[in-house]
């Protein structure tokens, strides 16, 4: 009996812990993006070609598994669906991609994850704003959650505003920084360039899990629309970038960074992530999501300096350290939401209806003391099941 009672606890503490353990490993995910595409865009590759070769890897990698996995339970395409996701395929693959990248080779890997702390900040918004998120300021979970989103914001844009002195880290010693030359002195004019456009392609990726949360509404098969997502990208990107890079060279590609940056980001950054956060947005929402975003700012900063030798100053660990506070409070917030409630969206899709959980238990009982018609006639109890038992419907 013990045993089977601690199973049970082992059971539901896995299940609470799965949506905190995939947005956590999502954020290693990018973190190694962010610094293989930059030694990529390095060596010369075009960011328009990238973005089509990351899609076409993506698509081979999850088409098959989408296919054959929900083939009994994919819904049926309709116009509405196909815009929605066509839309999607130019937000996320096409516009944020493209800017960011261009944004990272104007700054850095490490300054370009600093702006994309702001991201959970502009969802929380958008969410508001579209009532994907509901906020009851009287509640202590809401007041963590908003106070979070604002401490996070003014972490980041502390990293962002103040540097304060290099701290000489062990790995680091005798390194150059390589890309804070196109930053500084006479790269202001690009510094500044780069950093709208990081903003432009947060503000777009953040419209794109609003967006993407509208769809599984509709469309509730992830792996599927991940990898129609992965479609419209190459689609919508391969028109960019024939229009943007007219030179053959340009897609040429070798047995180097320039082979795996496509590779690696088009599996594990958008088919795997596309996956991923569709699941977790079904149970809790665009901004559980998004709010683990900062810890990749975090890890990229350590791998940058160990591997491509840009500088950690102390004000980007002080801001690390106001940006976890402000993630713990916003994630603790959001824990404190009853999955299946407006601020974790769960909708049941054959009723249309958005019926609390609780809400429908509560009706069950109601009905239950309703009069039941057997036989004719009405009486106040329950019937018990037979081939003669009309229930109303």
């Amino acid at each position: 009996m013990e045993s089977q009672t601690g199973s049970g606890s082992m059971g539901k503490f896995m299940s609470k812990a799965k949506p905190y353990a995939a947005m956590i490993s999502l954020q290693f995910g990018f973190a190694g993006m962010y610094v293989i595409t930059s030694l990529c865009l390095k060596k010369g590759l075009s960011h328009y070609v990238l973005v089509v070769y990351r899609h076409v890897a993506a698509a081979i990698a999850i088409g098959p598994f989408a296919y054959f996995m929900e083939r009994k339970v994919r819904p049926k395409m309709t116009l509405s669906i196909f815009i929605k996701i066509a839309i999607l395929g130019f937000l996320e693959p096409v516009l944020d991609q493209n800017l960011y990248y261009v944004g990272m080779q104007y700054t850095s890997a490490t300054f370009a994850s600093a702006m994309y702390n702001v991201l959970p900040a502009i969802t929380f918004i958008l969410a508001i704003i579209l009532r994907r998120e509901t906020i009851q300021i009287k509640k202590i979970p809401s007041q963590a959650k908003v106070l979070g989103t604002v401490v996070t914001l003014g972490g980041a844009m502390l990293m962002t505003l103040y540097k304060g002195p290099v701290l000489d880290l062990v790995w680091s010693s005798g390194q150059t920084h390589h890309i804070t030359g196109s930053s500084g002195g006479g790269g202001g004019h690009k510094f500044v360039k780069g950093t709208i456009m990081l903003f432009a392609s947060c503000f777009s990726w953040a419209v794109f899990f609003i967006v993407q949360s509208f769809t599984l509404d509709s469309y509730p098969a992830e792996l599927s629309l991940a990898a129609l997502v992965c479609v419209m990208g190459i689609v919508e990107g391969g028109a960019v970038a024939l229009v943007m890079e007219r030179n053959a060279a340009a897609w040429s590609i070798g047995w180097d960074t320039r082979l795996l940056a496509p590779i690696y980001s088009g599996i594990v950054n958008s088919g795997l992530t596309y996956f991923m956060q569709g699941m977790v947005m079904k149970e809790r929402g665009p901004v559980f999501v998004t709010a683990f975003n900062p810890l990749c700012m975090i890890i990229v900063a350590f791998l940058g300096s160990i591997i491509l030798g840009d500088e950690i100053s102390l004000g980007r660990v002080i801001g690390a350290v106001i940006i976890v506070v402000g993630l713990y409070a916003v994630v603790w917030g959001k824990s404190k939401d009853p999955i299946g409630s407006p601020e974790s969206p769960s909708i049941d899709k054959k009723k249309g209806s958005s019926e609390l959980p609780m809400t429908a238990m509560n009706s069950e009982k109601t009905n239950s003391s309703e009069d039941y018609t057997l036989n004719g006639v009405v009486t106040h109890e329950v019937p018990a099941k037979g081939a003669n038992d009309v229930l109303p419907k």
